[in-house]
């Protein structure tokens, strides 16, 4: 591991990054503070530039909450490089939602932020980073990016962290939809939901793909989602989310990644290492 210890915030509000960039300065000089992104997208894009020691990512923030903003990195994070950055959710939630962090030993700040409470937090960090160990997995498995005593990677340790608290954060379930309805002009589609085999985000648009067409419906997956059948339709990525009865196999390759060929489709689709545990032999 690199002996030069830097740290990203990501921060939509200017004045609450300054203070927090001005107050880790002060009690962490040794930490310099890479860079300063004002979204999620940003956000992503500079940590993966600049591969920091600890990421400081504000829940709320524009394009991408700071939990997707994580998923992406986690997701597109490359493989043998630098060890996957700490991570410190800085957020306004109260203490109920505050539990899932609490739960997977989760590091954050609530704002506005207290000094007191940022030095026990990079007393924790430091901690956690004398703690890493080169070739042996050490530790006791709190923290994101520390390795655990049953011998799963850093990297493992964090997917297990960010699929628990994307679980604890999802929308709730809203009324099964049964046929998308996707216009192109004046005319109108109606395509049912029984024979999607995948949906996949696309800028502002989702592609909704059947066996033998393509159409598209301006919404998020963030909006689909909650009205999926989530036993019938599983995200495998952050931007895709297939029928799982559609999937005839999945392929793992050493990277952690997972190709899946469908029925029906001659293309291959990638599943993330976030949900790759997702396809395990019986």
């Amino acid at each position: 591991m690199t002996t030069s210890l830097t740290a990203l915030i990501a921060e939509d509000e200017p004045l609450l990054a300054a203070g927090l960039k001005a107050e880790l300065q002060r009690l962490w000089p040794e930490l310099g503070v890479a860079g300063i992104a004002g979204d999620g997208v940003s956000a992503v894009t500079q940590a993966l530039a600049l591969q920091p020691t600890v990421c400081f990512f504000d829940i709320r923030m524009p394009g991408q909450t700071g939990l997707e903003a994580a998923q992406a990195l986690a997701e597109d994070w490359p493989e043998g490089d630098a060890p996957f950055p700490l991570l410190v959710f800085v957020t306004a939630y109260d203490q109920y939602a505050l539990q899932a962090f609490d739960a997977q030993a989760v590091d954050y700040l609530v704002k506005p932020v207290e000094p007191a409470r940022l030095a026990a937090c990079v007393a924790r960090l430091k901690k956690r980073l004398d703690d890493r160990a080169p070739v042996v997995a050490r530790g006791n498995g709190n923290g994101l990016g520390q390795p655990g005593g049953n011998g799963s990677s850093p990297l493992d340790q964090t997917m297990e962290q960010l699929r628990a608290l994307l679980c604890a954060h999802a929308a709730p379930a809203a009324p099964r939809l049964d046929v998308i309805q996707a216009s192109v002009g004046n005319l109108v589609h109606m395509v049912p939901v029984d024979e999607v085999l995948y949906f996949e985000a696309a800028d502002k648009y989702i592609r909704v793909i059947t066996a033998d067409r393509e159409h598209l419906i301006r919404l998020s997956l963030r909006e689909l989602l909650p009205q999926l059948d989530a036993q019938k339709f599983w995200q495998v990525h952050r931007s895709l989310v297939v029928r799982a009865s559609a999937i005839t196999t999945a392929l793992r390759d050493e990277s952690g990644k997972v190709f899946l060929t469908l029925r029906g489709r001659p293309e291959k689709l990638t599943a993330s290492r976030l949900y790759a545990h997702l396809f395990k032999g019986m």
